[in-house]
């Protein structure tokens, strides 16, 4: 049985990636996403936090790209194309652990809410409502504030206030799931909560859930980038603190445009890919949308 089973998944995945790989806007998302996690996990082994140093610093104030520096210096002489390549640790990990954090969140809630439907059910979506309502920025501008502004708050800071989108999606896959006939079957066999959830609910959720979590990726990390610019993020180095310290140290009024573009190009690009990714897992992981396609 066990090997029945292997060799259906390798058969589903080898399904998948023929369905992924036709669409061109997909492979290429995929292509930037695995290079920019690839340079971020493999920046420590080149540089380290001394490229963020002002004491180090040899280049020259605001000085534009040349061949030794390609990407430009800062206000400091910094090396821009170091500072971001060291940075992306940051916003790559702030986008995947809030992401992260604000799934499971949703997933629990979302499940819950489908699940049970009576008084316990009605109680989840009103507090769903309610986070839905108040302004995602604005409350995890508040709450940065509050707690401080470490890369963990942050985290915690854009996981707590999105999820509620995440919850509406799962209960309303898990109340069209819970409708099938087969549940009822299920339950009139025995099965109790955790096996209805577990081995029907989630199956049949985690194609939606993968491919929001590639989309909430790409809005955390847009959002910390707002953060960061506001000046509620950490002093930790990332793509919107150089935007923030680009603005700061009036590198438009100084001409530096390499300052304030190449690290918005970043997040722009990295952005993107996570849209793309996710757009088609999408289109390939939804039976109706691939049948329209």
């Amino acid at each position: 049985m066990t090997a029945v089973a292997t060799a259906r998944r390798k058969l589903a995945l080898r399904r998948f990636w023929a369905e992924y790989r036709n669409h061109r806007a997909g492979v290429v998302g995929l292509v930037v996403l695995v290079v920019a996690v690839l340079l971020a996990l493999i920046s420590p082994l080149f540089i380290g936090d001394e490229v963020t140093s002002v004491v180090e610093s040899v280049g020259t104030k605001f000085g534009p790209p040349s061949p030794g520096d390609p990407f430009g210096n800062d206000e400091s002489g910094r090396s821009i194309l170091l500072m971001m390549w060291w940075g992306s640790r940051t916003s790559l990990l702030i986008g995947f652990m809030a992401a992260l954090l604000s799934i499971v969140i949703g997933l629990v809630v979302g499940v819950a809410a489908g699940h049970f439907r009576g008084w316990a059910g009605a109680a989840l979506m009103r507090v769903t409502d309610w986070f839905l309502v108040l302004p995602s920025l604005v409350t995890a501008l508040v709450l940065a504030a509050i707690l401080g502004g470490s890369t963990w708050t942050i985290i915690m800071a854009i996981g707590i206030t999105t999820w509620p989108s995440t919850a509406r999606l799962i209960r309303a896959q898990t109340l069209a799931v819970e409708a099938r006939p087969y549940i009822e079957r299920s339950k009139a066999l025995g099965g109790g909560h955790w096996h209805i959830t577990t081995r029907h609910v989630l199956p049949n959720v985690a194609p939606l859930l993968l491919a929001s979590t590639t989309l909430e990726v790409a809005s955390a990390i847009v959002t910390e980038s707002t953060l960061a610019f506001l000046g509620a993020s950490s002093n930790r180095t990332s793509w919107g603190t150089m935007l923030r310290a680009s603005y700061d140290f009036g590198a438009a009024t100084n001409a530096a445009w390499w300052y304030i573009t190449l690290p918005g190009l970043a997040i722009l690009a990295v952005v993107m890919a996570f849209t793309l990714v996710g757009r088609t897992l999408e289109a390939v992981l939804n039976p109706r949308l691939r049948r329209a396609a």
